[in-house]
């Protein structure tokens, strides 16, 4: 296949299509993180005595845990039918969700509705990264991974200025809610039409049963170092994306819609170049090198070190930004390489149920972090020992993903 195909045109086209369902999927999640303040003052039975941090986490945390549990089943789902059709109806349903949460007026209404996002969006992200490893090959995985993932920091960045929406007397954080929600319900028709798995050809192998998939994954050590490498950087990653707007508006005394904005655009702006040089380097070295893609995503890592002590001992918000900086371009190199590494590994066969399975325990931990980070919070624990905990995770990570050693004739 050479560049001029009309077959790789089209695999682009899938990319361009998918990185506005990315950029919802994450939206519609840092929205929530951004109008913290204004959702607890309105939705009163939010705030328990002396326990507000911790249920917060548990709000964040209930949509990561029903997340996880659910992304195995819809990426084995993804692997045994039309991988279009499950993206499609996975829009169309947590759009509806996201409609509905601008509707809610107590505490369990809100924990409903975070638990069934977590069930309609655990159907995307392994169906749609499958999808793209399906159309693109070792060349382009890489950069094609990385486009969408660019969507996924522009729906972050977005969701940051949710908290100004938050504050607009027109709108408020339910307008926010309701707006968004209509716009991927409408967006789930053009898609519905455009959107194509690849030919038959590409993906006419056996479909083998849970069972046997699941054995099969749990026999490969090169699978099981990546689930854990997947897993341990997450950690760090999810406490930036819910907690990080939080953590700016009480140490550096900001108002809501700053702290939200300061949390989330330089860090994806970071993330965005980070995709960019991770996918062209990790692609370009792939030419010569079958680790081409662990040596780059290491690299990444690497910078994990120093932004999250930094993060921990930052005393003014230039100096947070800064180190926020440095983790973004850091993460991208890591999340660009993530699913084409896990191309090398698997079979396309059992691709989205891998990757719901490594979402299964990186989200559940996710969730425990983001418990876990509110409950020390509320123990006044100093940010500084908590970061360079996160710290001490990323050193070890960079061991893990070195430890992983594909073949040199990777999995189609």
């Amino acid at each position: 296949m050479n560049s001029r195909s009309p077959y790789l045109s089209t695999a682009w086209l899938m990319v361009v299509l998918l990185v506005p369902v990315a950029l919802l999927n994450y939206l519609d999640r840092q929205m929530l993180a951004a109008m913290k303040s204004s959702m607890m003052a309105d939705l009163t039975t939010i705030r328990p005595a002396s326990a507000e941090e911790a249920t917060w986490g548990l709000i964040l945390g209930t949509f990561k845990w029903v997340y996880a549990i659910f992304s195995p089943l819809g990426g084995y789902f993804s692997d045994r039918s039309s991988r279009k059709k499950i993206i499609v109806v996975s829009l169309l349903v947590w759009s509806a969700v996201t409609w509905y949460t601008g509707q809610v007026h107590n505490y369990s209404e809100l924990l409903l509705t975070r638990g069934l996002m977590g069930i309609s969006e655990a159907f995307y992200i392994p169906a749609a990264l499958a999808l793209l490893t399906d159309w693109h090959e070792d060349t382009t995985r890489s950069r094609a991974t990385g486009c969408h993932q660019m969507g996924i920091y522009l729906g972050v960045i977005l969701g940051g200025f949710a908290g100004y929406a938050a504050e607009t007397p027109s709108l408020g954080w339910r307008g926010a809610f309701t707006w968004c929600g209509l716009v991927g319900l409408l967006y789930a028709v053009p898609l519905m039409y455009f959107l194509q798995d690849p030919p038959a050809s590409q993906t006419s192998t056996p479909r083998p049963g849970l069972g046997a998939t699941v054995r099969a994954l749990r026999q490969n050590r090169n699978f099981l170092l990546l689930v854990l490498y997947f897993t341990l950087p997450a950690l760090a990653g999810w406490i930036i994306k819910d907690w990080m707007p939080e953590i700016l508006r009480t140490q550096f005394k900001l108002a809501q819609g700053p702290a939200g904005m300061s949390a989330v655009l330089y860090v994806q702006i970071a993330s965005i170049a980070g995709v960019i040089l991770g996918g062209w380097w990790a692609d370009r070295w792939m030419r010569t090198q079958v680790r081409g893609r662990i040596f780059v995503s290491a690299c990444g890592m690497t910078l994990f070190l120093p932004a999250l002590f930094g993060i921990g001992h930052a005393t003014t918000l230039a100096t947070a930004i800064g180190f926020l900086i440095l983790f973004g371009l850091g993460w991208g190199c890591f999340d660009c390489n993530n699913m084409p590494i896990l191309s090398q590994l698997v079979e396309p066969h059992y691709r989205a149920t891998a990757y719901g399975l490594m979402n299964l325990l990186s989200i559940s931990c996710g969730g425990l972090a983001d418990w876990g980070f509110g409950a020390l919070r509320d123990a006044a624990v100093p940010l500084n020992l908590i970061f360079g905990i996160f710290a001490g995770v990323a050193l070890l990570s960079i061991g893990v993903v070195l430890a992983i050693k594909p073949k040199p004739t990777p999995p189609a």
